[in-house]
Order: C-alpha cells, then sequence, then structure tokens
C-alpha cells in the first residue's frame, strides 16, 4: 500500500466474504495508488472477509449490529468513533449490509462510495440479476456511486457492462458481473482519492474523464444476421 503523506485514509465496510474487498486491498498495493486501506470493519463477526484482511496486515474491527437491533443511531455513534479514532477520510461499503440513517449518510456524503451489481439506476435493491433476466435486457453491469440516503442511489462514479446471454442464470450472470465489480471499484476510488472528482448536483463530473471507446452490442450483430 501507499504510503505518501498525500494518501486518503481509507476504511472498508463489510458484512461477508470481502469479494470486493479485496479487489481494493490489492489495488492499494500499488506505489503510485492514492489512497491506503487502514481499517476494515465488519457488522458481523462471522464475516469471511476479516480474515482476508487480517491476512494482508489489515487492522480489522467488528461492531456487532446484532446487539443494537432496530437502533441505527446507536450503531452508527459506535462506528463513527472508530472512523474518527483512526482518521478515515474515505468510506469504501463493501458488501455491507446494514442501512445508515439520513444523518450519517448525509455526515458522509462525497466521502461514502459503494458498488452495487446492476446498470443503476435500473434494478436497484435485492436480485438484481433476477430482475435483469426477467426484465429481457441484453446488458447488464455493475455502478459505483456516491451514498445517498435511498438505497442503491446516489452520483454516479463509474459503470461497467456486460452482455446478458439467451441462457444466462442469475448465477452466471452474476459471476461475470463480479469481474467487472473488481475492476471497476478500484479504478473508482482511485479517482476520488486523487481528487479527479467533483459533484455538480446530483452527477459526477471527471477531470479528463472519457469512455473507453469500446461499444458493446448485444446480441452481437454478426449473430443477429
Amino acid at each position: 500500500m501507499s504510503n505518501s503523506p498525500a494518501t486518503k485514509r481509507i476504511a472498508i465496510l463489510i458484512s461477508g466474504r470481502g469479494s470486493n474487498m479485496a479487489a481494493l486491498i490489492e489495488a492499494a498495493k500499488a506505489p503510485d495508488f492514492p489512497a491506503e486501506i487502514v481499517a476494515v470493519i465488519s457488522n458481523r463477526a462471522d464475516a469471511g472477509g476479516l480474515e482476508k484482511a487480517a491476512a494482508h496486515g489489515i487492522p480489522t474491527t467488528v461492531i456487532e449490529s446484532k446487539a443494537f437491533g432496530k437502533d441505527r443511531a446507536g450503531f452508527e455513534v459506535m462506528l463513527q468513533r472508530r472512523l474518527d479514532e483512526i482518521n478515515v477520510e474515505l468510506i469504501c461499503l463493501g458488501g455491507f449490509m446494514r442501512l445508515f440513517t439520513a444523518e450519517f449518510v448525509q455526515r458522509w456524503y462525497g466521502k461514502m462510495l459503494n458498488i452495487h451489481p446492476s446498470l443503476l439506476p435500473s434494478f436497484p435493491g435485492l436480485d438484481p440479476h433476477g430482475q435483469a433476466l426477467r426484465s429481457g435486457v441484453k446488458i447488464s453491469g455493475a455502478t459505483v456511486h456516491f451514498v445517498i440516503p435511498e438505497t442503491d442511489a446516489g452520483p454516479i462514479l463509474m459503470q461497467g457492462a456486460v452482455a446478458v446471454g439467451e441462457d444466462d442464470t442469475p448465477e452466471m450472470l452474476a459471476a461475470r458481473i463480479l469481474e467487472v465489480e473488481h475492476r471497476i471499484y478500484p479504478d473508482a476510488l482511485r479517482l476520488v482519492a486523487s481528487g479527479k472528482i467533483r459533484l455538480e448536483g446530483a452527477t459526477c463530473k471527471t477531470a479528463g474523464g472519457a469512455g473507453s471507446g469500446d461499444v458493446l452490442i448485444s446480441p452481437a450483430i454478426g449473430q443477429a444476421r
């Protein structure tokens, strides 16, 4: 991980296996990466990602949300205390299955990132792959966005797309989209941490940003003839 004075201090919040967490940790090992992962925090003691983080030398913290029941504000007091203790500047959610109060989200507006496995604003919430297949879309993907009080919404930082196959199951589509998630989440964090993102109302603008130049057409034109 980079230890330059200019790097941003990042906490990753997880509830499960930490697949995207692992991708962020690997990316942050690059000498030129503008962010340092200083903590992984979970609301579940049995989250598989905790062991992965520890194996990379990342300090871990467990704040069991179950003990707080529906008291989201009480949980957030403990979470914020830990974030303050380690001087966290940006938060990345990596499969964190706990809703935040509007007050906590506003406190971290523009500084808390999430990734969702669909091309938002399409298919927010649960079962996005099933939603995509049932709707008959030909392209789906993943979205990195800033967090706002509404679920799976907020200014979009980056998206990546895949073609939806005629014979796809939700599991097949999820596996392909997960590969995209692992590519775009570190790239989106790099942009934010390096100060190349500016918020204009409800949209993100990227300094010097442009698309990849690739065109994704599904089904492929040759196959449609």
